[in-house]
Order: C-alpha cells, then sequence, then structure tokens
C-alpha cells in the first residue's frame, strides 16, 4: 500500500514563448506569487534564464521555486507541430516527472494536463475563443471540443480570466459551479503607467489580427472618419492567414496613408505606444479578458471597446462600450474622442482610478489560496 505524498506543487510551463503574449505573460506575472509553496517549475532549457528564483513581490519570505528544465521544442514558436509535441509529452512524459517528484498537485496555466492518471491538478482556462471563432475542421477547434473538456472534468478546480469565462465553461462543458472560480488578470503598474507624453495623431489597435478581433470593422469604421488628418495604426504579430486580407482591405479603401501595419511590438516599447495615441481602438468580438483595455488605461488612454463578453468586466464605466457588429457605432466613437478633448480628459481619469481595482497581486493571491485549498 502506498502512502500520500507528502505536499508539493509542480508548475508546467512547458508552453512559455520566446515572443511573449498572453499566456505566457500571464504565467510569467503569476508565479512569483506562488513562490510561498516553494514549487518545483518546468520550463524549456533554453529560457531558464527568465525564472530565476525572484524574492517574493510581497512582505513574506520565501525560498524561491526550483527550476526543472525540459525539451524547448514544445512551444508556440514551434506552430502547431510544438503544440503536438507538448500534447504527448504532457500525456507520456509529464506523469513519470509529478511521480518521481515530491508533489501532490499539478498546475497547468493552460487547460493541459494528462488525462485518467492519478496525477491531481489545478488549470487556467482563459477563453472558449476557437470554439466560438475556429473553423469546423480546424485544430484549434477539436482541441477544445475533444480534449479540453476531459481536462476540466477531470481538474480538482479550474481558474478563469472573469466572471464571463467562468459562466461559459459552466454553460458549455457542464462544470459544477464549485469547481470554478474567476482570478481577473492584473497589469504591471511599473511598466505601464501614466508618462505624461503629449497626445499623437494615432488610435491605436493592439492584438492579433485574428477574425474574432474585428480588425476588419475597424479599419472600415476608421475609413468613415470625416477628419482625414489622423491615423490608425495596427500594432500586433502579422499573420499569413489574415494579415493580407486586411492590408488588401486598406488597399480598396485608398487608406495606405493613413493606416500602418506595425507588426510585433516590443514590450518596451508598449507604454510610449499606448501612451500617445487618441484611443485605443479594441472592438474584439470576444474576449477571455482583454489585457490590452487594461494596459491602455494605466498609461491614461481613453479605450474604445466591446459591450460583451469580458469587456465590460474591464473597462465598466472608464470606456466607451460600444456594439462591435456595428461599423457606425466604431466610427462615432472614434470621431467623438477626435474632436471632445473634455471626453478624452475624463475617460482619461477614470480609467486611471478603474485599473487601481486590478493587480497582478490579486491574480496571485487567488491562484494561491485556491492551490493551497488541493495542496
Amino acid at each position: 500500500m502506498s502512502l500520500p505524498k507528502a505536499p508539493g506543487l509542480l508548475v508546467n510551463l512547458a508552453f512559455l514563448s520566446r515572443r511573449p503574449t498572453g499566456h505566457t505573460n500571464y504565467a510569467m506575472q503569476v508565479l512569483p506569487y506562488l513562490a510561498a509553496l516553494q514549487p518545483r517549475v518546468l520550463v524549456p532549457a533554453d529560457q531558464q534564464g527568465q525564472i530565476q528564483p525572484r524574492d517574493h513581490p510581497q512582505d513574506t519570505k520565501t525560498a524561491g521555486y526550483t527550476v526543472i528544465p525540459i525539451a524547448s521544442n514544445m512551444t508556440p514558436d514551434q506552430g502547431a507541430v510544438g503544440h503536438l509535441r507538448r500534447l504527448g509529452w504532457t500525456q507520456f512524459q509529464l506523469p513519470g516527472i509529478y511521480r518521481s517528484t515530491p508533489t501532490n498537485l499539478l498546475f497547468s496555466p493552460i487547460p493541459e494536463a494528462p488525462l485518467y492518471t492519478r496525477c491531481r491538478f489545478v488549470v487556467t482556462v482563459h477563453d472558449l475563443i476557437p470554439l466560438r471563432f475556429g473553423g469546423r475542421f480546424s485544430r484549434l477547434a477539436t482541441y477544445f471540443r475533444v480534449y479540453v473538456p476531459r481536462v476540466l472534468h477531470q481538474a480538482v478546480h479550474i481558474l478563469c480570466n472573469s466572471q464571463a469565462t467562468v459562466q461559459e465553461v459552466q454553460s458549455t462543458f457542464g462544470i459544477p459551479p464549485h469547481k470554478l472560480t474567476a482570478t481577473p488578470l492584473g497589469y504591471d503598474d511599473r511598466h505601464f503607467r501614466d508618462l505624461a507624453l503629449p497626445t499623437a495623431n494615432y488610435f491605436l489597435y493592439l492584438g492579433r489580427h485574428d477574425r474574432h478581433k474585428n480588425v476588419s470593422r475597424v479599419i472600415t469604421a476608421f475609413a468613415a472618419l470625416a477628419d482625414r488628418e489622423c491615423e490608425l495604426w495596427l500594432a500586433g504579430p502579422s499573420d499569413r492567414r489574415y494579415t493580407p486580407e486586411l492590408q488588401a482591405q486598406v488597399t480598396a479603401l485608398n487608406l495606405q496613408d493613413r493606416v500602418k501595419f506595425l507588426d510585433y511590438v516590443s514590450y518596451a516599447d508598449l507604454p510610449k505606444l499606448l501612451g500617445q495615441a487618441i484611443a485605443l481602438v479594441f472592438p474584439s468580438l470576444y474576449e477571455g479578458f482583454g489585457l490590452p483595455v487594461l494596459e491602455a488605461m494605466a498609461c491614461g488612454t481613453p479605450v474604445i471597446t466591446s459591450n460583451c463578453s469580458a469587456l465590460p468586466e474591464v473597462a465598466g464605466e472608464a470606456a466607451l462600450l460600444v456594439n462591435p457588429y456595428a461599423e457606425a457605432e466604431i466610427t462615432d466613437a472614434m470621431h467623438a474622442l477626435l474632436v471632445d478633448t473634455n471626453l478624452r480628459s475624463c475617460l482619461r481619469q477614470a480609467g486611471l482610478e478603474r485599473v487601481q481595482t486590478f493587480s497582478w497581486a490579486k491574480t496571485g493571491a487567488i491562484t494561491n489560496t485556491v492551490l493551497q485549498q488541493y495542496w
């Protein structure tokens, strides 16, 4: 008869990308707040330098965490091949690591974990976008239809980025509410802050070019603006599936001189880019949270965003909320912020106040509390 394992936490960061976006940033921000649990952290070998033990951001004394290097070819940097490698490794190799370490709980900041094993795990669900906007036969949609539901039903608990995601996971997969906890995201207030920069003459979209991001309607709405002097800057990694269509749309509308494709913008450059924009235009059709909204408000930038999914939870009354399917509403909101300096000033102040209710410390504290309940 085997004895129960001593409490121990294993954190799986096999998905870390060298070009940090949502999931990587989330994991890197939450991890320091788990240091009190002295976790063992699985990290791609070529990224060990990012995961050095650090002092906990709060006042408690901790011993940090132990880094366990793993293969570096299982990340989003290798595309679909990396994803498939990681799924195989998760199912067939991760359970052995779990058994060979003093671990009784696995935490995965994405909805991946070994199925039909004795591993106890907590996972995070960020959104269900592939189910809502993925093609019927897309790999990600299949992943969310077949694999993710099994992970969620076998998890001891599930963290979600927002209350909207909690409700959607519950209704879509039939997960009982006691297994779900909303953990709203935070922002780095040392990095994203009001730099008191002069406002330049551009509206900014920040994010990928996937269809649910609604960039096509942003371009159409911008084309309808009466003021022909301002510009629209689209910041985010290009995608061969979607970017050429957007570029063709810009050409068809004769906006080549007014719409700029900035591609991927480094983390270091984001505060200035956000801080000088007339407004962030982010009318996404669906978001599990909407971190660009939070980061823009932290930089003192007015925000135009959607009145659906999790975005109203983030923006509150500190942004202009529009129907993302109504291009005229997006145009009207852009026009209002272009001509009304008082409105820009009010939204700027409201946004700076709103972001004070969010922090990675809160996200980390909730995560820590949930993990300790099952540790």
